[in-house]
């Protein structure tokens, strides 16, 4: 205790302010593994660290602190390895942070687009046809795009669910959406690296994850099973969705904070909808 007050005593500005800074990094990283299954992991090594640095420091152990030395640089090549998909993503929001707002300023009727999504996702599953969405926000999608078959076309209800009807050529696999323009459909996706506990969770669910897990992409699951809706963000799935929920989850999470988009003042044209 005597040497935990000697080394408080000698503490100067300098060193209040370099504590800061560390505390600083540390809540920085700790901010970008926020919704994460790295972060209860990172928060424990970081914990550790800091005591047994400590401990080593105040009881003078030679030996230990040669010890915690030698191995420090091959314990952050592990954790850097254990934790490549969430070094992966945080360093993806670092480097959108201060960026372009997502779809690249275009103006986008997003009321227009978010209504047809969720009525074709409606549609998709009374009729029990089995539907993969993604939306692309600031991370890139072409990589996954050119695994699939190029379409540039209008998001509009019709069209999702002729893509999805079975048995069609371009139903099995997921449809790329940005901005108000589909992509491409029938799109290879990444399965999700972590395990998802729900074993009635198929190939369409784990490809949902697997997307948001390394990028900041929205994807809507229709179950081909049970016909139930399930959205997929930040390696996480939320399920048992309705028209009016995805609407209002859409439009939270599309619409940028400070940044008006222009609503679709414009009916469209009367014509013929599936039913």
């Amino acid at each position: 205790m005597e040497n935990v007050f000697w080394i408080l005593s000698k503490l100067d500005l300098r060193n209040i302010v370099d504590i800061l800074l560390v505390a600083v990094v540390i809540y920085g990283v700790l901010l970008l593994f926020r919704g994460t299954q790295a972060v209860q992991l990172l928060r424990g090594v970081i914990l550790l660290a800091l005591i047994v640095s400590l401990f080593g420091s105040i009881a003078q152990l030679t030996a230990f602190n040669w010890l915690l030395k030698s191995t420090g640089q091959a314990l952050s090549v592990v954790v850097a390895i254990i934790l490549q998909p969430e070094l992966r993503r945080a360093l993806d929001r670092l480097g959108r942070a201060g960026g372009l707002a997502f779809w690249s300023g275009r103006e986008v009727e997003l009321d227009r687009v978010i209504s047809e999504i969720a009525a074709s996702c409606r549609r998709l599953s009374e009729r029990r046809h089995g539907a993969l969405i993604v939306i692309e926000r600031e991370t890139g999608l072409q990589d996954h795009a050119e695994t699939g078959v190029r379409l540039d076309s209008l998001v509009v209800d019709e069209l999702l669910q002729t893509i999805f009807f079975p048995n069609t050529a371009l139903h099995d696999g997921a449809v790329i959406i940005r901005g108000d323009r589909i992509v491409a459909a029938a799109c290879v996706l990444p399965l999700a690296e972590t395990i998802v506990s729900d074993t009635h969770l198929g190939t369409r669910h784990r490809a949902a994850v697997g997307i948001t897990e390394q990028t900041d992409a929205i994807a809507i699951v229709v179950s081909e099973e049970t016909g139930i809706i399930s959205m997929a963000r930040n390696g996480r799935i939320v399920r048992h969705l309705d028209e009016r929920r995805l609407t209002t989850l859409l439009q939270a999470l599309l619409r940028p904070r400070g940044r008006r988009w222009r609503s679709s003042s414009r009916k469209r044209e009367d014509r013929p909808r599936a039913t």
